[in-house]
């Protein structure tokens, strides 16, 4: 048996999920219905969202594209894991 859950969200907030939703091809009762049936489940509720890309944190992903440019840092290619495992113990 069905029934409405009538919840006040932002309009924005609704707009967004109706438009990742339909993007998805999922309707959008579908994606609420799997968080309620999770937090049914766990008895949690969770959130997440994008990393911060603090400056320092940037400048060490830079500091990581010169090295593989450069080979620097690299270990060689292996054809077999004995060889990498020497190479890892030398």
């Amino acid at each position: 048996m069905k029934t409405v859950l009538n919840v006040k969200t932002d309009k924005e907030v609704k707009e967004k999920a109706q438009a990742l939703a339909k993007h998805l091809g999922i309707p959008l009762s579908t994606i609420v219905n799997a968080h309620l049936k999770a937090f049914i489940a766990t008895g949690e509720f969770s959130v997440s969202r994008e990393p911060e890309l603090r400056p320092e944190i940037i400048k060490e992903i830079n500091r990581c594209i010169r090295e593989v440019r450069t080979g620097r840092n690299m270990s060689p290619r292996f054809s077999n894991a004995t060889d990498a495992i020497a190479w890892l113990n030398k």
